[in-house]
């Protein structure tokens, strides 16, 4: 009786807390049975302790799984509202472009519509907040020129028939010293015709190729016509002249100076008269136009 009775008291002198902690220890037998035969197929031995950190450590690593794909891989972007952020500063820088060159593109069509104007002998009244349209057709405006400017053209268009008329074959005892540096290699499309009104050559090239000066000099004009496109000119010593014509982008402004073979420009196809990505090339003698490949091999 004395026995028992401190049996039931050491039983009941345990904690709660110590009760849980030796249930969660407790080991438990896990067996897979057929259901039929009742075969035993399998069996383990495991506890509350050991299932609960089972489970939590698959947890964790699932959480520390998505974690990294998200933050380290390129699925994130698939993920609504995480953009990725090389793409949103491409856009940005896309966007700032097309902006500017919309902008210069209005300055430019509001320059030449202004000009027309003034040509016309009229007031320009083509302002900034009425852009010209981009299908406008400059050729089809209808120019009258004045008695002085009439005046001045014939006598200019004279002058340069006679200049033409005393021209030469051959090359010119002036130059034919000089090393012409050829301003670009490719293909002659179209050779010097001056019965033609051609005062230089065509030269076929692959597009972004760099256009190079064939002398040194400075450079007397650089920039934007409407049949030409781009235009650089170089004025060289014993007043030689080079031209080059339809280029996409000019890399010298005016006033610079430019040593042989230094780039200068970029091939490209600009101008109402190009019909293609070329270089149309012109040297010029005391106001005379030779031809280019009497002189050099492109």
């Amino acid at each position: 009786m004395n026995a028992n009775f401190d049996i039931c008291a050491n039983m009941e002198g345990k904690s709660p807390r110590k009760e849980w902690r030796e249930k969660l220890r407790n080991p438990y037998r896990l067996v897979v049975m057929d259901e039929s035969s009742f075969e035993e197929k399998a069996s383990f031995v495991i506890s509350p302790l050991n299932l609960f950190v089972f489970i939590g450590s698959v947890t964790l690593f699932l959480i520390f799984l998505l974690i990294y794909i998200i933050a380290f891989t390129p699925l994130r972007e698939y993920i609504p509202g995480y953009a990725d952020v090389t793409m949103r500063k491409k856009l940005i820088q896309l966007v700032i472009r097309t902006d500017s060159m919309d902008q210069k593109l209005r300055s430019r069509e509001l320059y030449i519509g202004n000009l027309e104007q003034i040509i016309a002998g009229k007031k320009a009244v083509v302002k900034e907040d009425q852009p010209i349209s981009k299908d406008f057709k400059f050729r089809e405006l209808p120019v009258d020129a004045s008695p002085n400017d009439s005046v001045f053209r014939t006598y200019v268009e004279q002058r340069e028939k006679n200049s033409l008329a005393s021209g030469f074959k051959g090359n010119i005892e002036g130059i034919a010293s000089y090393f012409f540096f050829p301003p670009l290699n490719g293909l002659v499309s179209s050779s010097f015709r001056q019965s033609g009104g051609h005062f230089g050559v065509d030269i076929v090239a692959q597009k972004d190729e760099a256009v190079k000066a064939t002398l040194g000099g400075t450079v007397v004009f650089a920039g934007w016509t409407l049949d030409q496109g781009y235009v650089i000119q170089l004025q060289h010593e014993n007043n030689l002249m080079s031209v080059y014509k339809h280029n996409s982008v000019l890399l010298r402004q005016q006033g610079e100076k430019v040593g042989p073979g230094e780039a200068i420009a970029i091939v490209g196809s600009t101008g109402e008269t190009s019909t293609g990505p070329h270089l149309h090339f012109e040297i010029w003698y005391q106001g005379i136009a030779v031809d280019p490949q009497e002189y050099m091999r492109f």
